[in-house]
């Protein structure tokens, strides 16, 4: 019982946590303004006329469409769609088999096999034209459109896959694979964006990208209000798993003591 109690409160520590993380992070939505590229532009000309030019730095919020970087747009790698940012994952289903006391026992296991997001930035673009770079920084944006989820039975039980036409092992250790799981998102352009960041404009152009500080750094296809809205009924939700689980960990703890 002691062993349940330990694990309940560690569980409610890690909500702890998580939950101040979400705090924050709403309060950097709530408390950070929302600027159109005009005026942005107008605040790193002041910059520049102050001899600061290229250390232009401004927390904000954009709103746009995504727009494709100068080379053009980027291709899905397993739907082939047109995007300007995508990400791909491979897991593998295989028969994992234990042997306890002289009996076999069979249990179906998932491994990942390959977790791939693009590294290419884009841009926001306005009703007027102008546009803003984003720089990804190895950020996965919340909320792209999922265009592939499809499961592929194995050839024959072979412990490989096939990626973009190369067949690859799978490193399973005998266990007989079942198949494997595809999965693909992607943001397409044209897609409304919500950004908060940090503005730049250190190569020149203005770019929205990880604040230096290590701020907060959203890229999202959902609104700041569906954003908030989520975050603060998962504050709400990590709030009463923090309090439920100290509190019933402990008392199975004492519980236990006192029996």
């Amino acid at each position: 019982m002691w062993i349940a109690g330990a694990i309940l409160i560690v569980a409610g520590v890690a909500a702890f946590f998580f939950m101040q993380h979400t705090k924050r992070e709403l309060h950097a939505m709530i408390g950070t303004e929302t600027l159109s590229i005009p005026d942005l532009e107008a605040e790193r000309k002041v910059s520049d006329e102050l001899g600061a030019k290229g250390s232009f730095r401004k927390v904000a919020e954009v709103v746009g469409a995504a727009h494709p970087r100068p080379e053009g747009v980027l291709t899905a790698e397993l739907s082939k769609q047109e995007c300007v940012w995508y990400r791909y994952t491979v897991e593998r289903e295989y028969e994992h088999v234990e042997y306890r006391d002289g009996d076999r026992r069979t249990r179906r296991r998932t491994e990942k096999m390959t977790d791939h997001s693009s590294n290419a930035g884009f841009a926001v673009i306005d009703e007027a034209g102008r546009t803003i770079g984003v720089d990804p920084s190895g950020e996965r944006p919340d909320s792209p459109e999922q265009v592939v989820d499809r499961f592929e039975p194995a050839d024959g039980g072979r412990d490989s896959f096939e990626l973009f036409g190369i067949r690859l092992p799978s490193f399973g250790g005998g266990n007989r694979t079942i198949g494997y799981k595809y999965k693909e998102w992607i943001v397409r352009p044209g897609r409304r964006l919500y950004v908060l960041g940090e503005v730049h404009d250190k190569i020149g152009p203005l770019v929205i990208g990880k604040p230096s500080d290590g701020g907060h750094f959203i890229v999202s296809t959902r609104s700041e209000g569906e954003l908030r809205k989520s975050r603060e009924t998962q504050h709400k939700l990590l709030a009463l798993g923090t309090v439920a689980g100290v509190v019933i960990g402990i008392g199975l703890i004492v519980a236990q003591i006192v029996t």
